[in-house]
């Protein structure tokens, strides 16, 4: 992982002592993190990362990628809070994923997250994680 930040922070040609400052790092603690000692806490980590423009997180190896859990289509009647969404989308039973992300971010002060259920959450995470970028935008 270290090899990782260097290589990225040597690619958009930052020097060591400036990736340092963005993350609010000593530039010795920045060199520790790019070798990839172990006793960097991992608050300096992500704070090196995200100067980088960076995020760290944490995979389940075993859960399915959202590359395989969304659908080419998806069925408004199978998601209550997206068909809601989706009122003024006149005859449309199916939306592309990107559809169904716009229509999540930009009306997201309409949903009722407490009524949202398991297989909704789930795709909205995916949606989030496999073309927002990680991020839902509300």
């Amino acid at each position: 992982m270290g090899e990782r930040l260097r290589q990225h922070r040597k690619e958009q040609r930052i020097s060591a002592t400036a990736a340092a400052e963005a993350a609010g790092l000593s530039r010795v603690t920045l060199h520790r993190i790019e070798r990839g000692e172990p006793s960097v806490t991992i608050g300096a980590w992500a704070a090196a990362a995200a100067a980088l423009g960076l995020q760290v997180n944490l995979l389940d190896p075993h859960a399915p990628t959202a590359a395989t859990t969304l659908p080419d289509r998806i069925r408004l009647a199978d998601y209550p809070q997206l068909n809601k969404l989706a009122w003024q989308l006149q005859g449309v039973e199916e939306v592309s994923p990107q559809e169904a992300l716009s229509l999540y971010e930009s009306n997201w002060r309409h949903v009722k997250a407490a009524t949202l259920g398991m297989k909704e959450l789930a795709l909205v995470h995916a949606l989030a994680t496999a073309l927002g970028g990680g991020r839902l935008l509300v």
